[in-house]
């Protein structure tokens, strides 16, 4: 099982963005509803937690939280105690003290990007986070440009759909998704799923 537990930074000068938050990501939470074992909330102050069944989900929602910025998150992996109860806040387990944990050192300035994997197998879980935290400067770098590109490899266009939909050429498409590292993101999710799998132990 996994949780994923997010703080916003800054939130006394930027303002609470949980609200936000939760409307915006309301048609990914729809469209991966199978996945999600309890939904996402508000857990307390300007923090949110959702907890799910496999580790693919659980990065594509880090990568989401990580593109909509000023969040420190932290990733649990291992077991909760059955049954769950109806939300995140009424569930415990090693599972949720382990993505406290995480969120607690996602905040700290040791951390090159404000993103950590805690898990069972402690091995798994210090690779994992050493390589997600790549993935997230990866993502958080790229520019408006970039995820117009990103996004649309994603819906399944190909670069001339994408090229006519932008009204740019097909090399200016190219040039975007090689800048943006769209293919090294693709190709690097699924060895960062399998070591927060590996973590739950």
């Amino acid at each position: 099982m996994f949780v994923v537990t997010a703080d916003q930074h800054r939130s006394r000068e930027t303002g609470d963005r949980v609200r936000r938050l939760l409307e915006d990501l309301s048609p990914w939470a729809d469209e991966r509803a199978e996945h999600i074992l309890l939904p996402l909330e508000r857990t307390v102050g300007d923090e949110v937690q959702i907890v799910l069944s496999d580790a693919e989900t659980a990065l594509d929602f880090t990568l989401q939280l990580v593109r909509a910025g000023d969040w420190a998150i932290g990733v649990g992996a291992g077991p909760a105690d059955l049954p769950l109860g109806s939300s995140p806040r009424q569930s415990s387990g090693e599972v949720f003290i382990h993505a406290r944990n995480a969120v607690e050192r996602a905040r700290g300035k040791a951390e090159p990007v404000p993103v950590v994997v805690e898990g069972a197998n402690n091995d798994a879980a210090g690779q994992a986070t050493a390589v997600l935290q790549l993935l997230a400067a990866v993502v958080r770098r790229r520019s408006a440009e970039g995820w117009a590109v990103a996004d649309r490899q994603a819906q399944g266009m190909n670069q001339a759909r994408i090229a006519a939909d932008l009204g740019i050429s097909p090399q200016a498409v190219s040039k975007r998704a090689r800048t943006a590292m769209v293919e090294e993101e693709r190709r690097a999710r699924p060895v960062v799923a399998a070591l927060i799998s590996t973590a739950e132990g």
